[in-house]
């Protein structure tokens, strides 16, 4: 019994030892929540964590020192100022998307945004300093300027992401929201704006500077505009950036 046991320690030690996977950590905007989450078990090479939030706060978290590996945001203003500041590689454009009005269940009653000025409507929207709130300021900033005050005076909260937005409003909080079309589910309709109210919406990522991977961090970014993730963005409804 001892000699066995003997044997069997000799032989464990003559085995190499198993590799760690390495970690790869992507901070995503939230509207990229399910398209990241369905691809990112396809990446190899690396365990992806993800931490999705208001592309703003996870940029001012790089800012303050927080190093994920990569960042991608919900416009490409964040990505090219972080780029400028050293913090960011060269970021690039991986996805479009579109924004509409959101309200509850299938009544339309809300059929176009002049509606929205309506006195007793309660409004919900991105806060001003994240990509969907800039993005619904950009609408309004682009109608009469009495419309735009009337529709800004029916807004009873600004959240943090995109995701606040789709909360307030499937909990009956709200009567409309502006969100992107990614974001629709069955339990909201949506309302296209008319060209010359949509904004461009474009999203962008890169590597962050001092990333503790930055070959697989690349590879990664690389994956959103060929491979499986850019996959899951087309299926999710997000558009291709634009050619060249």
């Amino acid at each position: 019994m001892i000699a066995l046991v003997a044997v069997a320690g000799c032989g464990s030690d003559d085995e190499p030892a198993a590799e760690a996977t390495p970690s790869l950590v992507v901070s995503a905007a939230a509207s990229l929540t399910d398209a990241l989450t369905a691809c990112s078990t396809q990446f190899d090479g690396a365990e992806v964590r993800l931490s999705f939030g208001g592309s703003d706060e996870l940029a001012a978290q790089i800012r303050q020192g927080v190093k994920p590996d990569v960042y991608a945001a919900a416009n490409t203003r964040l990505p090219q100022e972080l780029a400028d500041e050293g913090l960011l590689g060269d970021p690039v454009e991986f996805a479009t998307n579109e924004l509409v009005i959101a309200i509850p269940g299938d009544e339309r009653e809300i059929e176009r945004v002049q509606d929205l000025a309506e006195p007793g409507l309660n409004l919900v929207m991105g806060a001003d300093t994240v990509p969907v709130g800039a993005y619904t300021l950009d609408v309004l900033g682009r109608l009469p300027s009495g419309t735009r005050e009337k529709i800004l005076a029916n807004v009873r909260s600004k959240e943090p992401d995109v995701r606040g937005v789709v909360g307030k409003l499937t909990q009956g909080a709200a009567d409309a929201g502006f969100v992107y079309v990614t974001d629709l589910t069955g339990d909201l309709t949506g309302i296209e704006l008319p060209p010359d109210l949509q904004p461009t919406v474009a999203y962008g990522a890169g590597v962050v500077d001092g990333a503790g991977e930055p070959d697989l961090a690349q590879a990664y970014v690389d994956g959103l505009t060929d491979g499986p993730c850019a996959d899951a963005l087309r299926e999710d409804g997000f558009g291709p950036p634009p050619a060249g």
